[in-house]
């Protein structure tokens, strides 16, 4: 599994301007977390053929495969992901998806709306999820057809994960893998404001990286955690984790 994120960085460039910093993180098909690099995009924000370039960069080094690829929903992503690896599930990271419905609607309704989506992405099937998904969009299309259309577009990417067991969808339904490594990220990154130029933003980025877990114990949790998920996967998948094995 690949797990996509890009973080933001304040780069002065004659200018002080955000900057993206993509960062991809891998779970191997032994169970072990490895970020497969860090890349400076420009100052257009996250994009998706920027994106399209990363992940030919991974697959030119040796990444010939990957099961599941958990990205937020920037538009052309997914398309990103088909072109270099087409038996790639995309899985739209749940979390992500939730934020940006909120955007959409009046805060004093974020509860409620909480609460009428949680059917939809703990359903046990995707027929269910869609039932359920008509039910919430029949409440409050109305009122918020944006969230509604927001959905709908995401619904092909939503799905995927609904296919494993319970247990496995907590792992995979979401960017939080990598979610925690962008959190160390940003603290480095707030102490020091901004940077004179990308270089230096890569080289805090990276010395924030190096700086996780240096004691292992981590990597062991995590190893424990995927276990179950990795035993599914390699049925789910047909055999491509063992593949990849050998």
């Amino acid at each position: 599994m690949i797990f996509l994120d890009a973080i933001q960085v304040k780069i002065r460039d004659g200018q002080v301007a955000n900057r993206p910093i993509y960062v991809a993180l891998a779970v191997t098909v032994d169970g072990t977390r490895d970020i497969l690099g860090l890349w400076a995009g420009d100052g257009g924000g996250e994009g998706a053929k920027y994106w399209l370039q990363v992940l030919t960069e991974l697959k030119n080094r040796g990444v010939a495969d990957a099961c599941m690829v958990v990205c937020d929903g920037l538009t052309g992503l997914p398309d990103a992901v088909g072109h270099v690896w087409p038996r790639a599930l995309v899985q739209t990271c749940i979390v992500h998806l939730l934020r940006n419905s909120f955007r959409y609607a009046a805060r004093q309704d974020w509860d409620k709306i909480a609460k009428a989506l949680k059917p939809v992405y703990t359903a046990p099937t995707e027929s269910a999820a869609t039932e359920r998904w008509l039910e919430f969009a029949e409440t409050w299309g109305t009122k918020y057809p944006a969230i509604v259309r927001l959905w709908e577009n995401a619904w092909a990417e939503f799905v995927p994960f609904l296919q494993f067991d319970p247990e496995i969808r907590k792992v995979v339904c979401s960017t939080n893998a990598i979610e925690s490594v962008n959190a160390r990220i940003r603290r480095a990154v707030k102490a020091r404001g901004h940077f004179p130029n990308e270089q230096a933003a890569l080289k805090c980025v990276y010395l924030a990286v190096m700086s996780l877990d240096p004691k292992g114990t981590g990597r062991k949790r995590w190893m424990m955690r995927w276990k179950a998920a990795l035993n599914a996967f390699d049925i789910a998948f047909e055999g491509r984790l063992t593949t990849a094995r050998n």
